[in-house]
């Protein structure tokens, strides 16, 4: 840590000169942006953007997510004073100019507007020629935000760490449900399903659509680099969508979150598995399904910024 620096660094949310660089204000202070980047809704020469989509309306279980995004960004100000462990001395925060988008604006009492409206947020960004990760949010959000992606890059493969594969079938084109998202992007033909996989998987699935299952115990006994590698060569070199509902981490890593499910992964295995996918074509990704009400010391939000960080090095490594 740069100590000359912190003594007088403060708000880089509003202040940053530029989107690139470490940051080194005090990690209890300031105005809270993802890993410290400025604030900005003009994302000329901006290479990744973050935003946030609170919404929450459509879970099966504990509200709450809608503070999902607040709650990460303020557990990532631990990590953007040095470049992120286990790659190699990558630094994507020094290396791309990566901003703060905020978050998307919506009328809560309007549930049926929402999916619009995130699919015209996401499209908006990739169309200023920024990349796009969202910090969610329940899991709903990701049908909309594979809508605009798909616009852009065609077919995506999906990567869906998760406890449940939200495959519950849905033909009701007016539901939102972040317990059928991934059926109905199977039924859009938004994702390459031949190259698509779920994984963390500890729920019982009566017909999974033809995505490649990887369940929790299957990691556990083959180790992340083993599945990691096997995703690898599934998604091949295609643009790859990932999407980490933090309930893929068992409760005793991440409590916060509205569906948890027994035996999940551990934080370490986490980590590895999504070190172990560098070099894969990532086009997007999010984060979701953190619920700080039911945190306990804030260390399912820790966990999902670390995620979100990873996310970052996946999309930069072959970017570099």
């Amino acid at each position: 840590m740069a100590l000359e620096d912190a003594k007088r660094d403060v708000d880089g949310a509003f202040t940053r000169a530029g989107f690139k660089g470490l940051a080194f204000e005090n990690a209890f202070g300031g105005a809270p942006s993802f890993l410290r980047r400025r604030y900005s809704k003009d994302l000329r020469g901006v290479d990744l953007a973050i935003t946030g989509i609170g919404f929450d309306q459509a879970v099966t279980n504990r509200p709450g997510a809608r503070l999902g995004p607040r709650a990460i960004r303020a557990a990532s100000s631990l990590q953007p004073y040095d470049p992120p462990y286990g790659w190699d001395g990558f630094s994507p925060l020094e290396a791309f100019a990566i901003a703060d988008y905020g978050d998307m604006a919506f009328d809560y009492a309007k549930s049926a507007d929402v999916p619009g409206l995130i699919t015209a947020h996401v499209a908006e960004i990739l169309a200023a020629g920024a990349a796009c990760i969202t910090l969610g949010g329940d899991h709903a959000i990701t049908l909309p935000i594979l809508r605009a992606h798909v616009a852009k890059y065609g077919p995506v493969a999906l990567i869906q760490c998760d406890a449940h594969t939200d495959t519950w079938p849905d033909d009701d084109a007016s539901r939102i449900d972040h317990g059928t998202f991934c059926y109905k992007a199977v039924q859009e033909g938004l994702i390459d399903v031949a190259a698509s996989a779920h994984v963390g998987i500890r729920t019982v699935v009566a017909d999974n659509l033809g995505i490649k299952i990887h369940d929790a115990r299957e990691l556990h006994l083959r180790g992340a680099d083993a599945v990691a590698a096997d995703l690898r060569a599934r998604v091949g070199g295609r643009p790859v969508y990932l999407s980490f509902d933090i309930d893929a981490l068992d409760p005793a890593f991440a409590p916060g979150t509205g569906t948890p499910v027994w035996g999940g992964l551990s934080s370490a295995q986490a980590a590895g598995l999504l070190r172990g996918l560098a070099g894969i074509n990532l086009v997007g990704g999010d984060v979701v399904e953190v619920c700080p009400p039911y945190d306990h010391a804030e260390i399912t939000a820790v966990a999902a910024a670390h995620v979100a960080m990873e996310l970052i090095c996946l999309w930069g490594w072959t970017r570099r």
